[in-house]
C-alpha cells in the first residue's frame, strides 16, 4: 500500500512538472500587446537585445524553479509521514526525555534538518542561477551563512509555535484552532515590532542614510505626508545582489523606511524620491495594518480548515500515515502540508489585494512628486537590474506577483494625470 501511494504521488508530481515546463517555456503568452508596442512599457524601447534575451531566460527559469519547489515540499512532508519517518523521530524523542518541551525540541530539530537537507539542492540551484545571470553578487560562504541564520531563526520561532500549538491540541481537541488563532494575534504583532531591530540586522547592516542632502529631501516629503520620520535607513546589499529595492517594515516606534544601497548607487535622486514617496504611501494609507488584519483573518480561516482536514485525514488514513491522533507530535508534517497547500491556494487572493495597494502607492507617489518621467525610468531600471519579465505568464502573475507587472505599472503611469501636466 505504501509503495502504491508513493508511486502515485511521484507520478502526479512528474506529470505536473512536465505540464509546468511546457506552460512556462512554450505555452504561455508573454508578448507585448500591439497597443503598447513602442511605448515606454515595451521592453524593446529600454532594454538591448541581450538584456531582452536574458530577462526572458532568467525569469522563465526562476518561475519554473518556484513551481517545481512548491509541490516538492508538499511531497516531502507526505513521504515523511508515509514512510513512518515522523513516527520514528517521535519515538526517539520520547526515549530521550519525559518532558514535553524537550521532546518537541528534539522532534522539531530532526524534522528541520531533514527538510533543510531535502530542499537544499533546489535552494542551491536558485543561488547558482542568480549568480550565473549576475543578479546575485554573494559568495557561497555568505550565502551559506545566511542560510544557517535563517535555519536557526525559523527553528526558534517554530519551537515556540509548535510547543504552544500541540499543548493546545491536547488541552482542547475541538477548539485548539481558535485558541491558537487568538494567541497568534499578539505573537504576530510582537514579531512585526521586533523584526527591524532584532531579526533583520542578523542578515545585513542597517544605518541612517549617509547622503544627508538626500535624507533632507526625503524627510521633506515625509513632512508633506505628515509622517513622523526622523531617519531613512540604508542597508548594505551591494555585496549580495545587483537588484534594487526599498520597503517599509515594522510597526509602531520600530517602523522604518529602508533603502538598499544598490538603489542609491544606480538610481538618480528624482527616481529615489519617487520610490520614497511610494513607500510613504503605504504608511499614509495604513497598508501595513490592513495587511496584518488580512493575515489574521486568513489565519483564522486557515486554522479552522486545517483542524477539519487533519481530523478527516487521520480518521480515514491515519493508519497509512502512522499518525493516530491530531495531538501527537508525529502529525506535524501533516499540519505543515495542509497549511502550506492552503497558503498556496490563498495566494491569488492575497496577491490581488497587494497589487491593488501597490497601484494605490504608485498613484500617490506620482501625485506627490508630479514626476511621471522619473517614475517610468525607475521601473525601467528595476526591470533591467533584476532581469524581470515585463509581461509574465498568467499563472505566474496570479500565484507569484504581489506587485503589478512592469507592463501594467509603466503603462498606467503613462496614462496618469499629474499636477505638472
Amino acid at each position: 500500500m505504501v509503495r502504491k501511494w508513493a508511486g502515485r504521488a511521484i507520478l502526479v508530481y512528474i506529470l505536473y512538472v512536465a505540464v509546468m515546463y511546457w506552460y512556462i517555456f512554450y505555452g504561455a503568452d508573454t508578448g507585448i500587446p500591439d497597443a503598447l508596442r513602442g511605448t515606454a512599457a515595451d521592453p524593446a524601447t529600454f532594454l538591448n537585445a541581450r538584456e531582452l534575451k536574458l530577462s526572458e531566460e532568467y525569469s522563465g527559469l526562476r518561475n519554473f524553479i518556484f513551481f517545481v519547489s512548491t509541490p516538492f515540499e508538499w511531497l516531502l512532508y507526505f513521504f515523511i509521514l508515509l514512510f513512518g519517518i515522523s513516527r520514528a523521530i517521535e519515538k526517539s524523542a520520547l526515549a530521550v526525555s519525559r518532558r514535553k518541551v524537550i521532546q518537541t525540541g528534539i522532534y522539531l530539530f530532526w524534522l528541520s534538518i531533514i527538510s533543510y537537507m531535502a530542499l537544499f539542492p533546489i535552494s542551491f540551484i536558485g543561488y547558482r542561477l542568480s549568480k550565473s545571470y549576475h543578479i546575485s553578487t554573494q559568495s557561497f560562504t555568505s550565502w551559506m551563512k545566511d542560510g544557517i541564520i535563517e535555519f536557526w531563526v525559523n527553528f526558534g520561532m517554530m519551537f515556540i509555535i509548535v510547543s504552544v500549538l500541540y499543548w493546545l491540541m491536547k488541552k482542547s481537541v475541538k477548539k485548539w484552532w481558535l485558541y491558537a488563532w487568538m494567541l497568534s494575534i499578539p505573537f504576530t504583532l510582537f514579531m512585526m515590532f521586533v523584526q527591524p531591530v532584532l531579526i533583520d540586522p542578523l542578515y545585513n547592516e542597517f544605518y541612517p542614510l549617509k547622503n544627508k542632502e538626500l535624507e533632507t529631501e526625503i524627510l521633506s516629503l515625509a513632512s508633506q505626508a505628515q509622517i513622523p520620520a526622523e531617519h531613512v535607513y540604508e542597508v548594505n546589499m551591494a555585496e549580495k545582489t545587483n537588484s534594487l529595492n526599498a520597503y517599509v517594515t515594522g510597526i509602531g516606534s520600530n517602523s522604518r523606511i529602508v533603502l538598499w544601497d544598490t538603489t542609491l548607487n544606480k538610481l538618480k535622486e528624482d527616481e529615489i524620491l519617487f520610490i520614497m514617496a511610494h513607500e510613504m504611501a503605504h504608511y499614509v494609507e495604513k497598508h501595513i495594518y490592513f495587511g496584518i488584519a488580512g493575515y489574521l483573518g486568513l489565519t483564522l480561516i486557515g486554522l479552522w480548515l486545517t483542524s477539519k482536514i487533519m481530523n478527516y485525514i487521520i480518521k480515514r488514513w491515519g493508519h497509512l500515515l502512522k499518525v493516530h491522533s491530531v495531538g501527537s507530535i508525529s502529525s506535524l508534517p501533516l499540519f505543515l502540508l495542509i497549511t502550506a497547500m492552503l497558503l498556496f491556494a490563498s495566494s491569488p487572493l492575497s496577491n490581488v489585494v497587494s497589487r491593488y495597494e501597490e497601484t494605490r502607492a504608485d498613484r500617490y507617489a506620482i501625485e506627490m512628486t508630479g514626476d511621471k518621467e522619473s517614475a517610468i525610468t525607475t521601473f525601467q531600471e528595476l526591470t533591467r537590474s533584476g532581469l524581470s519579465q515585463v509581461n509574465p505568464p498568467f499563472l505566474v502573475k496570479w500565484l507569484r506577483y504581489s506587485h503589478p507587472t512592469m507592463l501594467e505599472r509603466i503603462s498606467t503611469i503613462e496614462k496618469a494625470d499629474t499636477k505638472d501636466d
